[in-house]
């Protein structure tokens, strides 16, 4: 008769075996529910046993959770800091770049971050999903000139922030389409129209736009917009004031 024996794993270092648990974690709660995952999964998609996981997160799946949650913000923020050289949507374009890289390279991670509504979600996983949104939203005002935005170009950026994380999302479930490149692009038009859209009522969001406007270039990603939608000007014409 045959006994059934432990899975087998290699020796491994404290820290090498915590990262080899974390991206097993990761993987799984970036594509099923954090309450449909459980230690034994873990274990199972590690190649180890129930036990090990334990010795290395006492706290189980919720201290797995939180790790993963944690693992996956500190990577995301890195990618947001861009040098404040040339036109500003041409920065926001770079951000962007390395944002979706990490979207495309990452996905279950970014999962794992970003999809809620979570029984394993804990004050703790909030505020780390929080400060990615904040930092986010601190480096776009950075390149905007504006340090203590007022509250409605703060609820602008936010609210972008919230569009790119749920086009991604939705980038995902669609089998990453269309291509990056494009979603990136339509991504930055939105952020130049919902800039352009907030300045007509708020005179803080008229001067960044304003200062940034000026240093664009006809190569730019505003520059590209603005020649797209030249010819919607002679459209709208007639609802200008003194138009015959």
């Amino acid at each position: 008769m045959t006994s059934s024996a432990a899975p087998a794993y290699r020796r491994m270092t404290v820290e090498q075996r915590r990262t080899q648990l974390l991206a097993a974690a990761i993987d799984l709660f970036g594509h099923r529910s954090p309450e449909d995952v459980s230690v034994d999964d873990v274990a199972a998609a590690a190649g180890v046993s129930r036990p090990l996981v334990y010795r290395y997160f006492p706290g189980g799946k919720q201290q797995l959770y939180e790790a993963a949650v944690l693992g996956a913000a500190q990577e995301l923020i890195g990618r947001f800091a861009v040098p404040s050289e040339g036109p500003p949507t041409e920065r926001l374009a770079d951000a962007l770049d390395r944002y979706l890289a990490y979207v495309d390279e990452h996905d279950a991670a970014y999962g794992a971050l970003l999809r809620g509504g979570s029984v394993a979600e804990t004050s703790r996983t909030d505020a780390i999903v929080d400060d990615v949104r904040r930092r986010a939203a601190e480096q776009v005002l950075h390149h905007l000139g504006v340090s203590a935005p007022g509250p409605r170009l703060a609820m602008m950026v936010r609210s972008w922030i919230a569009s790119v994380e749920a086009v991604s999302l939705i980038w995902l479930d669609e089998g990453k389409q269309p291509p990056v490149a494009e979603l990136r692009a339509w991504l930055v038009d939105h952020f130049i129209g919902l800039l352009l859209v907030t300045a007509t009522t708020d005179p803080e969001a008229a001067e960044a736009a304003a200062r940034a406007l000026v240093q664009e270039t006809p190569d730019s990603p505003a520059g590209g917009l603005a020649q797209r939608a030249a010819p919607l000007a002679e459209a709208v014409a007639h609802l200008l004031p003194g138009a015959s």
